[in-house]
């Protein structure tokens, strides 16, 4: 097989919504996650708004460094990149 960038959502997410990691297609964050929504578009909801637009209590990583573009998620990805998702914790 082909590299392609994985994609992998932290276990608390996958508690909420069935998100296995796998390869997917894609050289941008966005299209290597549109790739994952189009096979499984419950898990959308939990990463993008309904602008399109990454959660706020979401964070998305490529190779542990977390992504600079939330918006149209434009960060370049390689085919052996990892994405991966998770949960932001928030409070004090």
């Amino acid at each position: 097989m082909d590299a392609m960038p994985r994609v992998a959502f932290t276990p608390n997410l996958q508690r909420h919504v069935d998100c296995a990691p796998g390869q997917t297609s894609g050289a941008t964050v966005g299209e290597a996650l549109e790739a994952v929504f189009v096979e499984n578009p419950t898990v959308r909801r939990y990463v993008l708004d309904d602008q399109g637009t990454v959660r706020t209590h979401m964070v998305i990583f490529v190779n542990g460094r977390q992504i600079h573009d939330r918006t149209r998620l434009s960060d370049r990805v390689n085919d052996d990149d990892e994405i991966y998702v998770m949960q932001a914790l928030s409070g004090g």
